[in-house]
């Protein structure tokens, strides 16, 4: 194509930046910045109903393991709409609960006060929040898989505390068809946390579902 010449050159140009700016623009933003917003969206839409879509009744894991949970400051790592948070605050646990949807903690708060109980929280994105070190007795992750968490888990652990961790292994494949980057592979909880003491641990396959459960303490 020949090179333009004349008055028509500048135009030409000007039309060039106009087309190429939001691409440039684009180019600026983080990558993350752009998945923030993606999940935050995406989560922030499950949530917008009234209904709790996972329920206001806590996993039986940590129902049955409530007696030998240290009471004190505890954070819930993507608590969501709330379920296990509140009901550790109504039985006189700090709660803390950390996620990235907005919608979910407002309707954890919601059902904070039906229950006659309080909770802090505050809207991250975990895959860039830095946990606090020595800062909590109890920390709870149920569903939410990011590996690169366990090791923050132990150092945002007061020596004492105890990590609670319960999602999806490997064999709800059979159930269902689940990325299997975000299943535990078996015995992996156990090789996580080899350096702390184990509790209790679980492996269960009831036939529909499959999913890991341990209870951990810090030395």
């Amino acid at each position: 194509m020949p090179a333009l010449k004349g008055p028509c050159q500048p135009l030409f140009r000007k039309g060039i930046w106009i087309l190429l700016f939001p691409l440039l623009f684009l180019m600026l933003i983080p990558a993350h910045g752009i998945a923030h917003d993606k999940d935050k969206s995406r989560w922030d839409s499950k949530y917008d109903t009234e209904i709790y879509i996972f329920g206001i009744t806590p996993i039986p894991f940590l129902v049955e393991t409530l007696d030998l949970l240290p009471k004190g400051r505890t954070l819930d790592i993507a608590m969501g709409e709330g379920r296990h948070g509140v009901f550790l605050a109504t039985k006189g646990f700090d709660v803390l609960g950390l996620d990235i949807s907005a919608k979910g903690l407002q309707k954890a708060h919601r059902l904070a006060e039906a229950q006659n109980t309080t909770i802090e929280t505050r809207v991250v994105d975990l895959e860039t929040h830095t946990l606090e070190k020595n800062a909590y007795d109890l920390i709870i992750c149920t569903y939410y898989m990011q590996r690169d968490l366990f090791p923050q888990f132990k150092d945002a652990l007061k020596p004492g505390g105890m990590a609670l961790v319960e999602t999806y292994n490997i064999d709800y494949l059979k159930y269902s068809s689940f990325n299997p980057k975000w299943l535990l592979q078996t015995n992996e909880l156990l090789e996580i946390f080899k350096d702390f003491k184990v509790i209790r641990y679980q492996a269960i396959d009831n036939g529909e579902l499959a999913y890991s459960s341990i209870l951990v303490q810090k030395p």
